[in-house]
C-alpha cells in the first residue's frame, strides 16, 4: 500500500558551516529570493541555520538552511544525518508509513525530539540515494514552537 502523503513541508539545504556561511545563506535566500526567516526555528545543538518561510508568516512550506558539512553534530553517520539535502513530507499516518517501509525492506532511521519535545521524523533514501523525511500530519512544524527551543 502506498504511503499517504498529505503535503510538502520543506526542502533541507546545506549551506556550509560557520556564522559567515549562515549569514551568506540568509542574505541569498532572504535578500535575493525574498524568503522570510521563521522566528520559531528551534535550537538544534551544533547546527546553526535558518528556516525560511516561502510566504511571510506562513510556516507550512519552508526551506531549511543547515550550517553543516561532513557528519553534523546531530548526525549518527554520513547516511543518518538530518542535515543532508532532503525533501520532507507530512503523512496521514506515520506509524503506517514506518510499517510500509519495513514491509518493502527499505532501511529507515528515526529522530525523536530533534526539533521539539514531541517531534518524530522518519528518514530513508529513495533508490537513487536522495534522502526523504516523513512527519506525522498535524505534528509537523506549522505553528510556533511550544517548547521554548528557539535560537
Amino acid at each position: 500500500m502506498a504511503i499517504k502523503i498529505t503535503k510538502l513541508l520543506h526542502a533541507g539545504v546545506r549551506v556550509g558551516p560557520g556564522d559567515e556561511n549562515v549569514k551568506k545563506a540568509l542574505d541569498f535566500y532572504g535578500g535575493l529570493l525574498g524568503l522570510q526567516p521563521d522566528e520559531y526555528r528551534p535550537y538544534v545543538p551544533g547546527i546553526p541555520g535558518h528556516w525560511m518561510n516561502i510566504k511571510d508568516g506562513d510556516r507550512s512550506l519552508q526551506i531549511h538552511l543547515f550550517g553543516a558539512e561532513g557528519v553534523s553534530p546531530m548526525g549518527r553517520s554520513e547516511k543518518e544525518d538530518p542535515t543532508r539535502h532532503h525533501v520532507a513530507y507530512a503523512v496521514e499516518d506515520l506509524a503506517e508509513a514506518e510499517r510500509e517501509l519495513k514491509a518493502r525492506g527499505i532501511y529507515s532511521w528515526i529522530y525523536d525530539s530533534l526539533v521539539g519535545n514531541a517531534s518524530k521524523q522518519v528518514f530513508f533514501e529513495d533508490p537513487f540515494g536522495n534522502m526523504i523525511e516523513l512527519q506525522q500530519q498535524g505534528k509537523a512544524h506549522d505553528g510556533p514552537a511550544g517548547d521554548g527551543m528557539r535560537s
